[in-house]
């Protein structure tokens, strides 16, 4: 089975999701998205993930036409029954996509978080690392999974599953974002980098097994490849 991931800058990596895929007999093929090459073929696909992105889906001077394009692809998507995982930012392009919106959340969130699981299914209570500052407003007749006082954290729409956090974290990742200009910007919002870092070490083996009940509990709402199990979204 073939899945494609759609990244958004070149130091994203899928990280635990990719482990947590190949466990499940997917062969990966890494997008990169945000105007700098083609998007994924629907018809070359069985599954896609759609990674984050520092930028806010409803920010067109900063994102620029290209949102427009990626927001058509993920309803073709559906009209053509692929499953997709969109990771904070690819959740909120999700909510977007489908009749949804995108906005500013009360505060940032940055850290291991837990959240209040609204079913006994995953995403489950965590923690899950979580770097964001806006929040999604979930598509009308979408299933909230999780929650917390800041966001809805996680839910589905049609076969497709969206999670707020960042199920793929693992210390290489948070280590190229540091470096790629996040440790000043955690510093600016109070948070230390090295213990960040630190923290994440010691939640990488735990998150590891997380990220696996991730996917399976997507891929059980997805379906067989291409053969959703519940019908498309209604809006778009």
């Amino acid at each position: 089975m073939r899945l494609s991931v759609l990244r958004h800058h070149g130091e994203d990596e899928p990280g635990l999701l990719a482990a947590a895929f190949a466990t499940a007999g997917f062969e990966l093929e890494l997008h990169d998205g945000a105007g700098t090459g083609p998007l994924p073929d629907p018809e070359a696909t069985d599954a896609v993930v759609v990674l984050g992105s520092v930028w806010s889906v409803y920010d067109r001077s900063a994102v620029g036409g290209w949102i427009d394009a990626e927001l058509d692809w993920l309803r073709d998507l559906d009209r053509r029954g692929v499953a997709v995982l969109g990771v904070c930012f690819g959740a909120q392009a999700l909510a977007a996509a489908h009749g949804g919106a995108v906005e500013p959340a009360p505060r940032k969130e940055i850290g291991w978080v837990e959240l209040d699981p609204g079913t006994p299914d995953p995403p489950g209570r965590g923690p899950w690392f979580e770097w964001h500052g806006d929040r999604c407003v979930p598509p009308p007749g979408a299933e909230v999974l999780a929650s917390n006082e800041v966001a809805v954290q996680a839910f589905r729409v049609g076969r497709h599953l969206a999670v707020q956090f960042h199920p793929e974290v693992d210390r290489a990742q948070l280590a190229r974002w540091i470096a790629n200009g996040g440790g000043s910007q955690l510093r600016a919002d109070g948070v230390d980098p090295d213990e960040l870092m630190e923290l994440t070490a010691g939640h990488e083996a735990a998150a590891a097994v997380r990220a696996e009940r991730l996917v399976e509990a997507f891929l059980a709402g997805a379906g067989s490849p291409n053969q959703s199990r519940v019908p498309p979204c209604r809006a778009g």
